[in-house]
C-alpha cells in the first residue's frame, strides 16, 4: 500500500519572504526615479542606498547586478539601516551573487533582528534551527521565531507551529502548534495551510475532520503547493471529506506530478494500473511508475519490476525486473525482497 498522507517536513520557506528593500518602511523613495535614488544614495542617504541595492538586485530600471546590490546594501547597512542589513543577510544566506557565507549572514541577520526586523528574526531562527554558522540551538530558534511571529510574520508563525508539532526544542504541544499554524494559514501562507490540513487529517490536537482537512489542503493546493495537491487528489480518490471522484483525483495528481512529486506520479500509475476513473492501461502505468522510480521511490521500483517480470505494458524482461527489485529491496521494501528471492531462484 502506498503512503497516502504526507508526514510533516518543515521547510521554513525563507524564499517566500519579501525583500526588506521593497517591504520595509514606505517613503518617497518608492516613487523616486533611478536618477533620484542614485543621487540620494551617493550623498549618503542610507534608505536610498538600500533602495538602490534592491533595484540592482531585482533588475529594476537597471541591469541586474548582484555585486552592485551588495555594495549599496553594505553602505546602507554600515550606517545601521536594518532593511539593508536584512538584505545582506539574505544574499549571504542564499549565496546570491556572492559565495554562500553563513557567518556573514549570521552577523547581518543578528544586527537587523536586534532592531526588530521580523524577516531577519525569522532568518536568524532558521539559522539556529539548522545550525548554519552557529551550533544548532532549538531554544534560540524558537525565541527568534516567536519574536517574528508576534509581529505577524507568517513564515515564523508556521515555523514555530511546526516545532511545537514536532516537539523540537519544546515539549510537543498540539494546541500551541494549532494556534500558530492557524494564524499563518489565515494569512494565506500555503505551507501553514497544508500543515493545518494535516492536523485535521491526523487528528493532532483536534478531532479528526476530513472536511476541514480538505478545505485547508485545497487552499494550499490552489496556490500550487505540490504535496497539498497530491493530498487533495488522495482525498478525492478515497472519498474523505468529499464524494469519491477518480476524475478529480487524477486532475489533482497531475497538477502535483507536473511539479515532479514522486508520490503523485505513483498515484497516477496506480489509477492506470487498476483502471480507476480511466481505462486500464499498463503502458501508462509503467510510464508513471518509471518516473517515480527514477526519483528513488521504492514502491514504484517494485511495481515497475513486477510489470517487467510479467510483461504488462512493456516487453517482458527478467533482468530489468531483478534490477528494480534489488533497488527497491535495498531500501527495505519487503514485497520487493520477496519478489527478488522468488525470481532469483
Amino acid at each position: 500500500m502506498k503512503v497516502r498522507i504526507w508526514l510533516l517536513t518543515m521547510a521554513v520557506g525563507l524564499s517566500g519572504m519579501a525583500w526588506a528593500g521593497l517591504n520595509g518602511h514606505k517613503t518617497d523613495l518608492q516613487q523616486a526615479t533611478l536618477d533620484g535614488v542614485r543621487a540620494l544614495a551617493e550623498s549618503g542617504h542610507a534608505a536610498a542606498q538600500n533602495k538602490l541595492g534592491s533595484m540592482y538586485q531585482l533588475g529594476q530600471e537597471v541591469a541586474q547586478d548582484y555585486l552592485q546590490a551588495l555594495a549599496w546594501y553594505r553602505k546602507s547597512a554600515q550606517q545601521g539601516n536594518a532593511d539593508a542589513q536584512t538584505n545582506l543577510c539574505t544574499l549571504y544566506l542564499g549565496g546570491l551573487g556572492v559565495p554562500q557565507d553563513d557567518s556573514q549572514a549570521l552577523a547581518w541577520c543578528g544586527k537587523a533582528a536586534e532592531q526588530g526586523r521580523a524577516t531577519a528574526q525569522t532568518s536568524l531562527g532558521w539559522m539556529y534551527q539548522q545550525g548554519l554558522g552557529v551550533p544548532q540551538d532549538y531554544e534560540q530558534a524558537i525565541a527568534w521565531y516567536r519574536r517574528a511571529a508576534k509581529q505577524g510574520m507568517p513564515v515564523a508563525q508556521n515555523a514555530l507551529g511546526v516545532l511545537f508539532l514536532d516537539g523540537k526544542g519544546v515539549p510537543r504541544d498540539f494546541s500551541e502548534a494549532f494556534f500558530w499554524l492557524r494564524k499563518a494559514a489565515e494569512k494565506g501562507f500555503s505551507r501553514a495551510q497544508f500543515n493545518l490540513g494535516l492536523m485535521y487529517m491526523k487528528g493532532f490536537g483536534v478531532p479528526r475532520d476530513y472536511a476541514q482537512a480538505m478545505a485547508w489542503y485545497r487552499k494550499a493546493a490552489d496556490q500550487g503547493h505540490p504535496i497539498a495537491q497530491c493530498n487533495v487528489g488522495d482525498m478525492f480518490e478515497q472519498g474523505h471529506g468529499v464524494p469519491q471522484d477518480y476524475a478529480q483525483a487524477m486532475t489533482w495528481y497531475r497538477k502535483s506530478a507536473e511539479q515532479g512529486l514522486a508520490t503523485a506520479e505513483l498515484s497516477i500509475a496506480t489509477l492506470y494500473e487498476a483502471g480507476r476513473g480511466v481505462p486500464q492501461d499498463y503502458a501508462q502505468a509503467a510510464a508513471w511508475y518509471r518516473k517515480a522510480a527514477a526519483q528513488g521511490d521504492a514502491f514504484s521500483q517494485n511495481k515497475l519490476g513486477y510489470l517487467y517480470e510479467h510483461g504488462l505494458g512493456l516487453p517482458q524482461d527478467d533482468k530489468q525486473a531483478l534490477d528494480l527489485y534489488r533497488k527497491s529491496a535495498s531500501q527495505g521494501h519487503a514485497a520487493a525482497q520477496k519478489n527478488l528471492d522468488r525470481l532469483a531462484k
